[in-house]
């Protein structure tokens, strides 16, 4: 599998002779990890089928947004891209509008009632297929591609539109944990993992094209291989990532609590690339909410579980996810929520309030939380988490952290970028000065942090090589 980005994929699109311009097609990217590679997929499969290519619907003449679906807030911030293109549309400056993802997968009908402008759907299992699509939206046919969502991870090329210093590695699609509040397995199918060999030559691929960290993602990334090979094997494949020359992190997103072993623990405490950084998503931590929502494990075993990994792998930062509101949740349940989260110092945490959505067990539950309880359950828990950050800055000042730089703020003079403890795009930066021509985005630097701001850590470059990075 061959990785590209966008300028080297621009600059490789010579133009040819004809007499008709090659039609311009833009995309729009909304949702998740998984999401976004997907519509890197698509945006080689349309290259390759001889269009030019853009990030983004301004001057194209086909537009293809990728949904999320997988929450309220999400299908709305879709439907409000989908209306600007359609605005586009009417207006004359735009000629088709292509909707693809989660969103297309799950609410299709709906779609095709709401947006008659639309021109095209994709479907999770077809994003293989999207150049066929656009071929036959352009001849004036309106075509609706629904694959089957539970086939084999199709392994295609991609174009990495994030950065040119990280990428997301996806190793399996679909779930098969069927929490009560999700329609992810109805959506994206059961999980699947994809062959060692193939993701290998990804992550070589990737290093080869300048990747520096590479982000290991699927909806559980603790299962991989149990489908494949009968066992679970990422504490089998993580060691050989790490032996591919030039990558320099390897970050986890997302592991199942009750899924990680003590040959797990070990390997990523002592494998010095993988950055000590665990998303592990816990969503509660009373056993009758946990219960409710499906999820296997009680809270002790939680409570243990971060204990142990305190415990084995130094310098570990923690992120999670919470739900509050979730229907049966009781003044007692939350709070036994907020005592966790004010014992355990999580540094980081993301709070969600529950959203019962169409398709999932949970909506059908009787118990529903009151929205003004919902709203006010978050802001509690919210001000709490924002609190341990702080602390957590706070105890940082002083300290040598490594860096990687993703730019230069004309605006503050200072260079950014992320430490092990930041993922991208949830979490937040690391500022600090450095001499001008010293500094270089996609280089790894060591920063002596000297001060904290909402959240953000900010500091100094650093050469005293007698201090250890954190």
């Amino acid at each position: 599998m061959q990785e590209h980005n966008v300028q080297e994929t621009q600059e490789r699109q010579e133009p040819e002779e004809v007499q008709v311009p090659v039609p311009k097609v833009g995309f729009v990217s909304l949702g998740c990890a998984k999401n976004q590679v997907n519509c890197e997929q698509m945006i080689w499969k349309t290259y390759e089928a001889g269009y030019e290519v853009a990030l983004g619907a301004e001057g194209c003449d086909v537009a293809v947004v990728n949904t999320c679906g997988f929450l309220k807030e999400a299908r709305d911030e879709a439907m409000g891209e989908i209306d600007k293109l359609v605005r586009q549309k009417q207006a004359g400056n735009l000629k088709k509008i292509i909707v693809t993802g989660c969103m297309a997968q799950w609410w299709h009908d709906q779609l095709a009632e709401r947006c008659p402008e639309a021109d095209g759907f994709v479907g999770v299992g077809s994003y293989q297929d999207i150049a066929k699509v656009i071929d036959e939206a352009l001849e004036g046919q309106r075509p609706a591609l629904f694959g089957d969502i539970n086939a084999p991870v199709p392994e295609t090329d991609r174009v990495v539109c994030t950065s040119d210093h990280w990428a997301w590695l996806r190793i399996a699609e679909g779930c098969d944990n069927r929490c009560a509040y999700c329609v992810i397995p109805f959506i994206r199918g059961k999980f699947r993992s994809r062959p060692e060999e193939a993701i290998l030559q990804e992550a070589q691929d990737l290093v080869d094209a300048g990747m520096k960290e590479l982000i290991v993602v699927a909806q559980d990334i603790t299962r991989y291989g149990l489908d494949l090979y009968g066992q679970r094997t990422l504490a089998q494949l993580l060691p050989k990532l790490c032996a591919i020359e030039g990558v320099h992190w390897v970050r986890l997103h997302y592991l199942y609590p009750d899924e990680i072993s003590d040959e797990l623990i070990d390997v990523i405490a002592n494998e010095p690339k993988i950055v000590k950084y665990l998303d592990i998503p816990i969503q509660h931590i009373s056993d009758h909410v946990l219960k409710a929502m499906h999820r296997r494990g009680s809270g002790q075993e939680i409570r243990d579980l971060f204990r142990k990994l305190r415990q084995r792998i130094p310098g570990l930062v923690l992120r999670t996810s919470l739900i509050a509101g979730f229907p049966g949740e009781t003044e007692e349940d939350f709070e036994a929520l907020c005592e966790f989260l004010h014992e355990f110092r999580l540094e980081r945490a993301g709070v969600f309030p529950y959203s019962p959505e169409p398709g999932s067990l949970a909506a059908t539950y009787p118990d529903q939380v009151d929205e003004d309880v919902k709203r006010r359950r978050v802001e509690l828990l919210t001000d709490l988490q924002m609190r341990i950050v702080d602390d957590y800055c706070a105890n940082m000042v002083g300290k040598v952290i490594e860096v990687l730089c993703e730019g230069y703020d004309d605006e503050t003079e200072l260079y950014y970028g992320r430490s092990a403890a930041d993922s991208p795009d949830i979490d937040g930066l690391v500022h600090f000065e450095g001499e001008e021509g010293g500094v270089r985005p996609g280089g790894f630097y060591r920063v002596k942090v000297t001060n904290f701001y909402d959240g953000e850590l900010v500091g100094v470059r650093y050469d005293n090589d007698e201090e250890e990075a954190q």
